[in-house]
């Protein structure tokens, strides 16, 4: 009997232990490009054979074809661009053909790569087609044209050692390590379950139900390299996965992380997750209802529609040689005490169908309320409410954004004083001036140092609300994807209350405290924000203020009020 595809070993791209010490020793004098923890993701999938069959970073002809028609040069289907951006300045001092060591955020070298192509790409383009629209509201859309480089290189990885991880270690497998587990154990037919999100009750009777209808054993297959800005992290996703395991039978169940950069593209994300199963050894993929989307357009309407995911899939499905097992919505039928899928109740009338979003399921452990028995294991709930306490427990961000003199330090500093007076939680100002005078002296008012400048601001934030304080940040923050950016960088551990004060530049021409103005009319600073120098208004900030003719405590308490009523303190 032959071996099953599926099992037997895939190419890796890694050297033999020997030539990689010899390797590491040459690279010492390459050019070295630390890499983003994206491309860290991507380059471990490239190196393990996960993304097999590619066997580096995209060239210019592959990836306009896997932008075009999901298919590389050579006709392979590939539906995802895997390509390494870099600045302007890195590019320009290379020679095509020329080896550059490739190193993770400490400087290990991971491998080096073969630079054989270099272009800028077509951004708008990548986005439509890949994404579905170029809308800055898609968080890859956003990463595209507001985080990654400018300039692509592409040309085949060689690789020396795989990526570090101190955490889980035992729970991280390459397609080859699963293969073998798989071959070890008998299984044939192995369902993979790609989730993002803690497992709650439903997704246990899915996937009982999934691994049941293709008569498979299951392996749960969750993200842990990056997700969408929001999600629970990683840590307490597995800690919540381990805890459910034992829920399993042993025998026909198992873990594993994947250490995959989502890119949440939807319909040819789910493509490209089957191929990436079918590198692990998997022979069927459940496909989710809006498998990978996103959320909400700049229309507020979703991304991707709930079924195209599937029906994307379905077309793909003998070419990509794994099976779909579609996802069926399961509810709790409170009368008979069970799960069952939504589509296959008959008695829809006659009986009590119970649900929790993930929505509501956020809203419920935000404001600390009761989640039932029915929806998830008391064991994973626990684990959620040691990360997230109820709002009024956790630090949040206040942050100010307006023109110069607009009133935002005043407010700012009034509504330090009322907060300290509540007490409870620490509180840290870190004003434009004072940020600037301890955090950034060395910086100018460039565009690039003033972004500099506010990711900082930010950066000091997010320490301050994972760490359960209140931090209250009154900058100018001009341009938008700055101000988006600090956010993501917030909600990742707290609420972001974004506040426009939003006094007129004329206001604050004719208050013109500190005489800034008058030296920017007259050409004396350059780059003033209002007079030479642009300032996006934030299109939908937590709370909007009018300070004409509205005295500064008013102000404050109109903040406090939006505090309170986001949960985040208890005026009583």
């Amino acid at each position: 009997m032959t071996m099953l595809s599926n099992l037997a070993p895939i190419p890796e791209l890694y050297v033999s232990y020997d030539s990689a010490q010899k390797l590491k020793f040459e690279a010492a004098n390459l050019k070295s490009l630390d890499l983003t923890p994206r491309q860290i993701c991507d380059l471990e999938l490239l190196m393990n054979g996960g993304f097999f069959p590619l066997k580096g970073f995209l060239t210019e002809a592959d990836y306009n074809g896997v932008v075009e028609n999901m298919r590389t040069a050579d006709g392979s289907l590939w539906p995802i661009p895997i390509t390494l951006d870099v600045s302007e300045s890195f590019a320009d001092g290379l020679e095509l053909g020329e080896d550059i060591a490739l190193r993770d955020q400490e400087g290990v070298i991971l491998a080096t790569m073969t630079v054989t192509d270099r272009w800028e790409p077509n951004k708008s383009r990548e986005a439509e087609m890949v994404f579905g629209a170029d809308d800055l509201a898609h968080p890859a859309v956003n990463y595209l044209h507001n985080q990654a480089g400018k300039i692509y290189l592409g040309g085949p990885v060689t690789g020396i050692q795989q990526p570090v991880h101190y955490d889980f270690k035992g729970r991280r497998d390459t397609p080859n390590e699963l293969r073998a587990y798989f071959r070890k154990l008998g299984w044939r037919r192995i369902v993979a379950f790609q989730t993002r999100n803690p497992l709650h009750r439903a997704h246990q009777e899915l996937t009982f139900r999934a691994a049941k209808e293709a008569q498979a054993n299951l392996l749960i297959h969750p993200v842990v390299g990056m997700t969408k800005p929001g999600d629970v992290d990683h840590f307490t996703r597995v800690r919540c996965y381990e805890a459910v395991l034992d829920k399993y039978p042993a025998s026909t169940t198992t873990m594993s992380l994947l250490n995959l950069a989502m890119r949440m593209a939807g319909p040819r994300e789910a493509v490209w997750h089957g191929l990436i199963r079918k590198n692990h050894g998997c022979t069927h993929f459940i496909v989710g209802r809006d498998h990978a989307g996103p959320g909400k357009n700049s229309a507020g309407e979703d991304f991707y529609g709930p079924y195209d995911a599937q029906d994307l899939f379905r077309q793909y499905q003998d070419e990509i040689g794994v099976e779909m097992v579609d996802f069926k919505h399961m509810v709790w039928v409170q009368e008979r005490a069970q799960y069952e899928p939504m589509d296959e109740i008959e008695d829809k009338d006659n009986v009590t169908i119970l649900n929790i979003s993930g929505t509501e399921l956020r809203r419920r452990l935000a404001e600390g309320l009761e989640i039932p028995e029915w929806f998830s294991f008391p064991e994973v709930v626990t684990e959620l409410r040691k990360t997230k306490p109820p709002r009024a427990k956790q630090g949040f961000t206040v942050f100010f954004t307006g023109f110069s003199g607009s009133g935002k330090s005043t407010v700012a500093n009034a509504l330090m004083v009322k907060l300290m007076e509540m007490g409870g939680r620490p509180v840290t100002l870190l004003d434009g001036d004072v940020v600037r005078k301890h955090l950034s002296s060395e910086l100018g008012f460039s565009k690039e140092h003033r972004d500099i400048n506010i990711k900082r601001i930010g950066y000091v934030a997010s320490e301050i609300t994972k760490n359960g304080g209140i931090a209250i940040c009154a900058p100018i923050a001009p341009y938008t994807s700055t101000r988006r950016a600090v956010r993501e960088m917030i909600e990742a551990y707290g609420a972001f209350v974004e506040v426009h004060v939003a006094t007129s530049i004329e206001e604050c021409e004719r208050r013109d405290r500190k005489g800034l103005y008058k030296l920017a009319r007259e050409g004396k600073i350059k780059e003033f924000t209002g007079i030479s120098d642009p300032y996006e208004a934030p299109a939908t900030p937590e709370l909007r203020l009018e300070t004409e003719g509205t005295d500064v405590d008013n102000c404050a308490h109109q903040v406090l009020l939006k505090l309170e009523q986001m949960g985040l303190i208890g005026l009583s």
